[in-house]
């Protein structure tokens, strides 16, 4: 996994267990101006492959709230670290719809391509933090009445937007037949 965030890896790594041996990588990749999760994750996956010529996944992931028409979707790395999860609450004052959801997108590349699994968690944002867990707007993004922060880890990695691209990717992974070429899945 091409990741500088170690508590990333170690999640991903944890995730496949003894499926999948998981290695981690740091290399500074420019991240291509986009809209579309995929097509990032896509190109992230591209630019690591031809400096590491080995096969690897990379993941890039958006947080979208209906009512900002999206905003900040796959910024949201950049919208946490200047206006943070006080900043988006300011932005949803008043706001009635308070749908949200988090997108990841995993890549994995190879000689034989890029293939793209993507996996979603549908939501809302609440109007004050809560929990203690978890890290980045967690505390503000509720599923089944509870935030993500309030969720243990354990359970929280089971139903995540991450988890769910990594059982898409896990599963065709271990039932990958050799002469697969389909570079657009």
């Amino acid at each position: 996994m091409v990741t500088s965030n170690i508590h990333k890896a170690q999640e991903v790594a944890a995730f496949f267990g003894q499926s999948i041996r998981l290695d981690n990588v740091t290399l500074e990749i420019p991240e291509l101006r986009s809209d579309d999760i995929e097509e990032i994750a896509r190109e992230k996956a591209r630019y690591a492959y031809n400096h590491l010529h080995r096969p690897l996944i990379v993941d890039d992931t958006s947080f979208s709230i209906d009512a900002l028409h999206g905003f900040p979707g796959p910024y949201a790395a950049y919208v946490l670290k200047t206006i943070g999860n006080q900043g988006i609450l300011m932005l949803m004052e008043g706001t009635m719809n308070r749908n949200a959801h988090f997108t990841t997108a995993i890549a994995f590349a190879d000689e034989k391509g890029i293939f793209v699994f993507t996996g979603m968690i549908e939501g809302n944002v609440i109007s004050e933090p809560r929990g203690e867990e978890g890290f980045g707007y967690d505390p503000v993004f509720e599923v089944g009445g509870k935030t993500l922060a309030e969720i243990p880890l354990e359970e929280k990695s089971a139903i995540s937007h991450r988890a769910r691209a990594l059982t898409l990717f896990h599963d065709w992974f271990i039932n990958r037949k050799d002469t697969e070429t389909d570079t657009n899945r």
